[in-house]
C-alpha cells in the first residue's frame, strides 16, 4: 500500500500558483496502477482517496500505520466504487460482489479489506473515498439499480446527465460520507451546471470512462477568479469548500463525486450564475 499526503491551499494562495503547482495541490494522478493499491491523504477535511486494480492476485489493505490508528478504518468510514470489470470486496471475512458502477459502503471499525477481480484481462478498478466517522453504520452493498436516480440538465444546453446517489441518507446511511456517480447523456459535455459552492462541505471528483486522447477541463477557484485543471481518465480533483467545481469534456465521460463536511444536505449549496464567473 502506498500513501501520499496533500495539504491543500487557501483561496488567496492560488493567486500565485503556476499550472504545475495548482496540479500538485488539487489534482490526483496515478491512482489506478495495475496490481497495486494507492492512497492519497489530504488535509482538506482529512479525506482519503484510494485506487486499487487487482489483476492475477487479490490486494489486501487495512493497516492504520500511516494515519496513526490500529486500522485504516478504526475511526473512519469508506465508500468503494467499482469503475471497471466485475470483482469482489471482502471485509473482515464477508464477501460482496461488485459489478461496474456498484458501490460498497464500509462502516467504521473494519479491519481487513481484500479486493479481487473476476478476470485479470478485464480487471476491476476500485475507487475509494474515506472520511473520519463518529458513528457506526453497517456495511452495505448498493447495486447500481438500488441507487437513487436524478435526471438533470438539458440536452439543448449540453448538460443533460443522470446523477445516481449511492451513499446518501435516502439510500444507504453513513456518518458523514456522501458518494454517487454521474453519467452524461450522449452529446452532452458539461457537468454540475449551474456551478455552486457549498461552504459546509468539500468534494472530490474522479473522472473515468474517458478515451485516452480526451480530457475534461475542470474549472475551480473562487467564482470571481477561476482556475482550470486539464484532467485525464482516472484523475481525481479535490474541491475545497471555497471553490466552484464544474467541467466540460472533449468526449464522453462519467465521474464519481464524494463529499464530507458538517452535514449531508445535498441541496445545501450556494448557486453561482454563469454570467458572474470570471
Amino acid at each position: 500500500m502506498i500513501m501520499r499526503v496533500l495539504y491543500g491551499a487557501a483561496p488567496a494562495d492560488i493567486k500565485t500558483y503556476d499550472t504545475q503547482k495548482l496540479r500538485d495541490a488539487f489534482l490526483v494522478e496515478d491512482l489506478f496502477q495495475l496490481g497495486q493499491t494507492t492512497f492519497v491523504y489530504t488535509h482538506v477535511d482529512r479525506l482519503i482517496l484510494g485506487g486499487a486494480v487487482p489483476t492475477t492476485s487479490p490486494l489486501t489493505f487495512g493497516s492504520g500505520e500511516d494515519i496513526g490508528t490500529p486500522y485504516l478504518l478504526s475511526a473512519r468510514e469508506m465508500g468503494i466504487a467499482n469503475l471497471g470489470g466485475a470483482g469482489s470486496v471482502t471485509v473482515d471475512g464477508e464477501t460482496y460482489k461488485l459489478d461496474n458502477r456498484d458501490v460498497l459502503y464500509v462502516g467504521r471499525g473494519a479491519q481487513t479489506i481484500t479486493v479481487q477481480s473476476n478476470s485479470a484481462d478485464e480487471p476491476a478498478r476500485f475507487y475509494m473515498n474515506s472520511v473520519p466517522a463518529g458513528a457506526d453504520f453497517p456495511h452495505r452493498l448498493i447495486k447500481r439499480g438500488e441507487s437513487k436516480l436524478l435526471e438533470l440538465g438539458d440536452q439543448k444546453r449540453s448538460n443533460k446527465r443522470n446523477l445516481r446517489m449511492y451513499i446518501h441518507p435516502q439510500v444507504a446511511p453513513s456518518c458523514l460520507l456522501l458518494m454517487g456517480i454521474t453519467d452524461l447523456a450522449e452529446g452532452s459535455v458539461w457537468n454540475t451546471m449551474p456551478p455552486h459552492l457549498h461552504e459546509r462541505r468539500m468534494e472530490a471528483y474522479c473522472y473515468f470512462d474517458m478515451a485516452a486522447e480526451d480530457r475534461v477541463i475542470h474549472l475551480m477557484g473562487r467564482p470571481d477568479e477561476t482556475r482550470n485543471l486539464i484532467v485525464a481518465n482516472g484523475n481525481a480533483v479535490l474541491s475545497p469548500a471555497w471553490s466552484i467545481h464544474m467541467g466540460a469534456g472533449t468526449g464522453p465521460y462519467g465521474f464519481v463525486w464524494g463529499m464530507t463536511g458538517e452535514n449531508q444536505e445535498y441541496n445545501d449549496v450556494a448557486p453561482v450564475a454563469v454570467a458572474d464567473l470570471k
